[in-house]
């Protein structure tokens, strides 16, 4: 599955970028994060619970940083295990700014597999909207000024597509998360 989008975030992009390399940041901001762990500059462990479905899933996973290009960009790449199924994928994530806000863009190619898969799309989507409302608002205020919260570039254009947010909400609560926001 390969999904795309953008957020804005009401900070510059050096904030932004020192933020999604900041492992008591992301632990903080990842809905059910359970540890976060910076093994190297480039590597982090994590471990996040969250409920899908019928399933209450703990996912353990390892993310790897490449292709480093501070504070513009760098690509992500994770897998992560639970009892219930796995996801692998990888992400790239660039940052812009516009007007005082960063732009974070991202695409990310995703597998999930397992028993998890199998929730329906309903559920995956409604758990998936709600992960990312969760990481994004939360990142949001943490990084930026008081008030502020993080808006998708396609809000006025088009839907989100919930399935992108889910492998990215997936992705990060592997390991990082991404979103991600970088």
């Amino acid at each position: 599955m390969k999904l795309t989008g953008s957020y804005k975030i009401p900070t510059d992009k050096q904030t932004v970028w020192d933020a999604l390399n900041n492992p008591d940041i992301l632990q903080e901001c990842i809905p059910g994060c359970e540890e976060f762990k910076k093994n190297s500059d480039t590597s982090f462990t994590a471990t996040a619970t969250n409920k899908i479905g019928p399933f209450n899933a703990s996912f353990t996973g390892d993310v790897e940083l490449k292709d480093l290009n501070p504070p513009n960009s760098y690509k992500l790449v994770g897998q992560g295990n639970s009892p219930v199924g796995f996801a692998s994928g990888e992400a790239t994530v660039n940052l812009s700014e516009e007007d005082g806000q960063t732009v974070l863009s991202y695409d990310v190619e995703a597998n999930v597999g397992g028993k998890i898969a199998q929730v329906g799309s309903r559920l995956i989507d409604m758990t998936a909207k709600k992960m990312a409302d969760i990481f994004f608002g939360k990142f949001s205020e943490v990084v930026s000024p008081e008030g502020s919260k993080p808006t998708s570039v396609d809000d006025n254009k088009k839907p989100i597509n919930k399935k992108l947010i889910f492998a990215l909400a997936t992705l990060i609560a592997m390991g990082l998360i991404l979103f991600v926001f970088l």
